[in-house]
């Protein structure tokens, strides 16, 4: 995805996220692991900043990024932080880019049975998609209760289910019975 030593010829964009985290573990993780799940994944890059004249990415010094990655598999796990932990240890790296280390975390797009990936407890208001370069939170009415688990729809355009019928975000549902509001037209 990204040849690190180049790290300075990428930008943030639909697939990069760049957080210093010079005070820790930023808060704002959590929103981009969430909009990454939800939309194609991503890598979040802590020790990064952002060059406010053109873009470009650049490495920051971390006080401890072992301690990061500690703080980053703790919280993680944890159901009341996210909804779920899509990574294998190999997805949080350490990586060398000259003097400094970056904390790389690879987070893939979620299967359709996890989604949405949302924050906190609430999935109606802790869900996030990428979009361009920015992270935005799904808006209220979005995401639509499947009509067989209860469990938000793993879309996140409008759509509307047929009567009776589960969503292919559904565990279980062999077929897709979903229609496009827009359209009329199953989507699967």
């Amino acid at each position: 995805m990204i040849d690190f030593p180049k790290i300075e010829q990428y930008r943030e964009n639909n697939r990069i996220e760049a957080k210093k985290a010079l005070g820790g573990l930023p808060r704002s993780v959590w929103e981009t692991y969430s909009a990454f799940a939800n939309t194609l994944g991503g890598v979040i890059l802590l020790g990064v900043a952002e060059d406010k004249r053109d873009g470009s990415l650049y490495s920051v010094p971390l006080f401890d990024p072992e301690e990061l990655v500690e703080e980053f598999w703790s919280m993680v796990r944890d159901r009341s932080v996210v909804s779920v932990n899509l990574l294998r240890e190999e997805d949080v790296q350490i990586l060398k880019h000259g003097r400094n280390e970056v904390v790389a975390i690879f987070v893939p797009r979620a299967p359709a049975k996890d989604r949405p990936v949302y924050i906190g407890q609430d999935p109606y208001t802790g869900t996030y998609y990428r979009r361009g370069r920015g992270t935005t939170a799904v808006p209220a009415g979005r995401w639509r209760p499947c009509s067989r688990t209860g469990r938000p729809c793993g879309r996140s355009k409008p759509y509307r289910e047929a009567p009776g019928h589960a969503c292919c975000a559904c565990p279980g549902a062999s077929v897709c019975r979903k229609t496009s509001v827009k359209t009329n037209q199953p989507e699967c």
